[in-house]
């Protein structure tokens, strides 16, 4: 018996690790039925891809991710999740970044040893046990503090030390729908730490998509084909079935000719990958974290948040599978209409704490 729940487990556990299976599964006429073998398209091109299928919509797994700081990818993270949570998806954000700006982003304070993303890659604590709830409904988070930053250190003589995220997001994931029949999330978004080390690595071997966020400056593309580059060697070496299905824009003002520039160039240099919608510059997104809040608490009918919305509509067309070029444009009613800009015109400085 103890070998058959083994076998089992196997099995749902590599469905898990296959292609995310869309709305499909989600919707009312089709749950509880098991899926063999599913064809889709994926967000950049076709490929096929084999579920064995469980009674519950997978869980997609992305890391957001830029060697380089202050480019907008704790806030993005944050407001993107919040986006999505608004939507109706159930969210869990898990901070892997040393810094833990994303755990004071949304106002978390932790108490001495307290579970956090540090504890489960040291095997102390487990997902399920880190995850916390937020005033904000559907959106949860694994929080972390200073100490994950001795963790590279500590895990240098680990085996599979590239995969212990992943193990342990695989484990969560399968106990929840063994326990509950369904994931246990429908989003998880990954902060990855402003590096390409161990930890970024963790971040990349427990996802499938990774985002790439980037800002409208001149170094923007250089960074960009080094962070292709480390998600191939990931893809090559560690995780086949990781795959960059967008690139989000950040910190761009349409008033300066370079940014429009470097826009253009991301996009003709990376076709297909880039999201339509920009992050504008927006003094609210700079001040939100300041109050733990997101953009749609703080400010929810800002130019920031506006963006976010528009942002997370065409994360939500992925979930059909078009290319990211392809994703539909936002409806009017999924965006609030934003006031005039005015103040904001002026507010060209990047949102502090990445």
């Amino acid at each position: 018996m103890e070998n058959a729940a083994r076998s089992c487990g196997h099995s749902l556990a590599g469905a898990i690790r296959g292609e995310w299976c869309g709305m499909l599964l989600h919707r009312p006429p089709f749950q509880g039925l098991w899926t063999t073998v599913l064809e889709i398209l994926a967000p950049v091109g076709a490929r096929r891809a084999e579920a064995a299928g469980y009674n519950a919509r997978a869980m997609r797994r992305i890391a957001l991710i830029n060697q380089k700081g202050g480019v907008g990818k704790t806030t993005s993270s944050v407001n993107l999740g919040a986006a999505l949570a608004e939507a109706g998806r159930r969210v869990v954000l898990l901070d892997l970044d040393p810094q833990a700006n994303l755990t004071l982003h949304m106002g978390i304070q932790l108490v001495e040893r307290a579970p956090t993303t540090y504890r489960i890659l040291l095997g102390q604590t487990s997902v399920a046990d880190a995850v916390r709830a937020t005033d904000i409904p559907n959106l949860a988070i694994v929080p972390t503090d200073i100490d994950l930053s001795g963790a590279e250190l500590e895990l240098a003589g680990a085996f599979g030390r590239e995969s212990i995220l992943r193990d342990a997001i695989d484990r969560w994931e399968l106990e929840h729908v063994e326990a509950h029949g369904v994931a246990p999330a429908d989003y998880l978004l990954i902060d990855c730490p402003p590096s390409l080390g161990l930890l970024a690595i963790n971040g990349l071997a427990a996802t499938k998509e990774v985002f790439l966020v980037v800002q409208t400056q001149f170094f923007a593309l250089q960074g960009l084909s080094k962070l292709m580059e480390i998600v191939e060697l990931v893809k090559r070496r560690l995780h086949p079935e990781v795959e960059i299905t967008g690139i989000v824009t950040c910190l761009y003002d349409s008033r300066l000719r370079l940014a429009r520039e470097v826009l253009g160039e991301v996009r003709e240099y990376f076709p297909g990958l880039v999201f339509r919608q920009s992050i504008g510059c927006n003094v609210k997104l700079a001040e939100a974290p300041s109050f733990g809040q997101t953009i749609f608490q703080y400010a929810p009918l800002s130019p920031g948040a506006r963006d976010y919305r528009a942002l997370a509509a065409e994360v939500l067309a992925q979930e059909t599978g078009p290319s990211v070029e392809q994703a539909r444009e936002p409806e009017a009613s999924e965006i609030l209409p934003a006031p005039p800009r005015r103040a904001e015109l002026s507010a060209v400085e990047p949102a502090s704490g990445d």
